[in-house]
């Protein structure tokens, strides 16, 4: 049966982990459940970047044991990076059986703005949709208003909506059905 786990990697809020882990069922059709695993993310420290390189979490989160059929998503609170990239939100494999994401950007302060609990927790899902998505086995959507459009500025996750255009829903439906 599909399933979503939630992994923490490094120090992250239990509170973001238990929102996603509510949160997430009605986007996927599927459970989701915060995973007893923890990843350290120290061996992916970039000091030249101060970030972290977050292929190198992602092929960590790969290696914990589950079952056929679960998604694991990393949640961090950590700088990321691809080497291509200056940032990234997030990475996933496509039709892998792992995601990552980080809030680290999705606060208002990073932006020097006053915080907002609400739009953070509303970019945490989107940013966790998307990833999965990706794990899923969905690419990445041309609709601007579509989870699974392409993001990289805070600015096009808040114009994204929390959901998956029909299109993109419909893909993601015959994947459930395909790994059941």
């Amino acid at each position: 049966m599909a399933e979503i786990r939630l992994v923490a990697v490094g120090n992250i809020d239990r509170e973001v982990l238990d929102y996603l882990a509510a949160t997430l069922p009605d986007d996927f059709g599927v459970d989701c459940m915060v995973s007893r695993w923890r990843i350290d993310p120290a061996s992916a420290y970039n000091a030249t970047r101060r970030q972290f390189h977050s292929t190198r979490i992602l092929a960590g989160l790969c290696e914990l044991p589950a079952p056929a059929g679960v998604k694991t998503l990393g949640v961090c609170d950590l700088d990321l990076f691809i080497p291509i990239l200056t940032f990234v939100f997030g990475e996933a494999q496509l039709g892998n059986r792992a995601a990552l994401f980080s809030v680290y950007r999705l606060h208002q302060p990073f932006y020097g703005l006053p915080a907002d609990e609400r739009l953070f927790y509303e970019r945490c899902e989107k940013e966790a949709a998307h990833e999965l998505g990706h794990a899923f086995g969905l690419a990445h959507c041309r609709d601007f208003e579509c989870v699974m459009h392409f993001s990289n500025s805070i600015e096009q996750v808040d114009l994204k909506q929390s959901r998956f255009c029909p299109m993109c829903a419909g893909l993601l439906a015959g994947q459930r059905e395909r790994a059941s």
